[in-house]
């Protein structure tokens, strides 16, 4: 399954992202449509007002000193607080069995070209693993483009097959030309280097997949962390993530070849810490080891299917949109995965009828 890439709509990043898979069908838990009949409208303009719920959703992993999972704890445990003002749990729960929605994105990328089957084989067991009657997930790509390989399903091995056709990206090699369908790019872009579109990616993702879907959310990114070429800048793809409520893990994956060694002229190790942390998820850094890689999936399957869900009406009442930071702690000597943060609602006046 092939959409629209973004390289004919990143002009408009991070503005108008909500427009830019235009070919995605809806969401199954998109709002349901009213085909009620249209009230009269009233001689004089009346001023409403939106109002949202302000409940906070937290999901997090708590670990040891050892950095082993802490199961069965209950909301005694843990506090919760909210630009350093404690708040009250209003839940909290252990989840093992909610619905978990997973998007997996891959760099395709000229750096990754030898490490790319080893990304198929262990996303594809990963996912074989992973995915139970209620979850769902998705497969893109990114390099010069953005592209969606296979939407939401269930299927683990219609995401493996889709997975397994993930082809390298250069768009000809240096940017400047390429040929749709051949490597080339969807839309060549002109005059520019070739890229990695991974904060776009990011923003995508969320703004276009996640942010339709309630419960437990995640994006798993196989990357070497370079960005290159992205309208989106670095907190613009974390502020997405976060207001989709969707956790990022990343699996730091690079050819040590095209690296000089790993080290030599590699810088996305920072960036790809700072996405991962911000969101409440974590960084892993496997090389090219194809066992560490394994190892991985199987500590990101741990921490999903160990994860407590909080709840708690803010003290700081006020719709203003604003970032609250959020801190949980569980006790001394345990470390809690959550996000830093979340955007407050805005109240956002509305026209009147007759106007």
């Amino acid at each position: 399954m092939h959409f629209r890439s973004l390289a004919s709509f990143v002009l408009f990043l991070p503005v108008a992202g909500a427009g830019a898979w235009a070919q995605l069908a809806p969401s199954p838990d998109a709002p349901p449509v009213s085909h009620a009949p249209a009230q009269p409208e009233d001689d004089q303009p009346v001023a409403t007002f939106k109002l949202e719920s302000s409940l906070v959703d937290l999901f997090f992993t708590v670990k040891d000193k050892s950095g082993q999972l802490v199961p069965h704890l209950n909301k005694d445990n843990c506090t919760v607080e909210e630009d350093k003002a404690p708040q009250k749990w209003r839940n909290f729960t252990a989840e093992t069995d909610l619905p978990l929605t997973l998007g997996i994105m891959l760099d395709t990328s000229g750096s990754q070209e030898y490490v790319l089957p080893l990304e198929e084989d262990a996303g594809a067991e990963f996912l074989s693993e992973v995915l139970r009657k209620k979850d769902e997930a998705f497969l893109l790509s990114f390099d010069v483009d953005v592209d969606l390989l296979q939407d939401y399903t269930n299927n683990a091995h219609q995401l493996a097959r889709a997975m397994r056709k993930a082809q390298i990206n250069t768009a000809g090699g240096n940017g400047s030309s390429g040929i749709p369908g051949l490597g080339g790019g969807t839309v060549p872009t002109v005059g520019q280097p070739k890229g990695t579109l991974l904060y776009d990616a990011i923003y995508l993702a969320a703004n276009e997949k996640l942010s339709q879907e309630t419960g437990r959310k995640a994006m798993i990114i196989l990357t070497d962390g370079e960005d290159q070429g992205s309208r989106t800048k670095i907190q613009d793809a974390i502020a997405a993530a976060q207001r989709s409520n969707a956790i990022i893990y990343v699996i730091l994956i690079a050819d040590t070849g095209f690296y000089g060694g790993f080290q030599m002229g590699y810088g996305g190790y920072s960036a790809a810490k700072k996405l991962s942390e911000e969101t409440g998820g974590r960084l892993i850094n496997v090389g090219n080891n194809g066992k560490k890689l394994q190892a991985a999936f199987q500590q990101i399957q741990d921490e999903l299917r160990t994860q407590y869900v909080g709840t708690y009406t803010p003290s700081n009442a006020k719709l203003d949109g604003s970032f609250r930071h959020v801190a949980v702690s569980c006790g001394e000597g345990t470390h809690v995965q959550v996000r830093k943060g979340y955007f407050a609602p805005k109240a956002e006046p509305e026209k009147g009828r007759g106007q």
